[in-house]
């Protein structure tokens, strides 16, 4: 089988997935990537997601820098605060930095949101110094923009209060241990 961007893919039944054979993702450094593809029914949208994708720069990751660099920032807070400094895994100066710390994931995986807004997102899995058990999930709607940097927890959305969309917003905070 063939999916549009992606050439020739192999199912995966036990996965129920799709997988890519090593493409080059210029966003992700040019890496050779395995994407992989759940949830494929063939629809456009599934296509304009990948070809978007495919079709970013680094631009878009230093745009979400800022966002990245907050989560940093809570990260280190939570860890300060619990007196835990020596969990302390980097010092990043600033926004301009913190790229420098994250490894890019290389098998993004493409995804219909089961939920309301049923949009096509792309999930990249980074490791990132600061923060080794969760990591950093970068989160493509529609495969054009990152819509969402975090722990790698496999969420697709920001969710405000009382699950409402918060669609402008990058990163949001988590719960901290020491909040309950």
């Amino acid at each position: 089988m063939e999916i549009p961007g992606l050439g020739p893919v192999e199912h995966h039944e036990h996965l129920g997935s799709f997988r890519s054979a090593p493409v080059p993702v210029p966003v992700l450094g040019g890496a050779l990537c395995r994407i992989a593809v759940e949830g494929y029914d063939g629809g456009p949208d599934f296509h304009a997601a990948i070809g978007a994708f495919l079709a970013l720069d680094r631009t878009v990751l230093t745009a979400a820098a800022p966002a990245i660099f907050e989560y940093y920032r809570d990260i280190i807070e939570e860890v300060l605060a619990c007196g835990e400094e020596d969990e302390l895994y980097a010092d990043i100066p600033g926004p301009g930095q913190v790229l420098d710390y994250v490894t890019l994931g290389t098998e993004p995986l493409v995804v219909r949101d089961s939920h309301d807004d049923r949009r096509v997102y792309v999930r990249v899995a980074c490791d990132c110094d600061w923060e080794e058990e969760h990591g950093l999930d970068l989160v493509f709607r529609d495969g054009a923009a990152i819509t969402l940097v975090g722990p790698s927890t496999g969420t697709l959305r920001n969710l405000g209060t009382f699950d409402e969309l918060t669609e402008d917003v990058i990163y949001r905070r988590r719960p901290s241990r020491t909040e309950g």
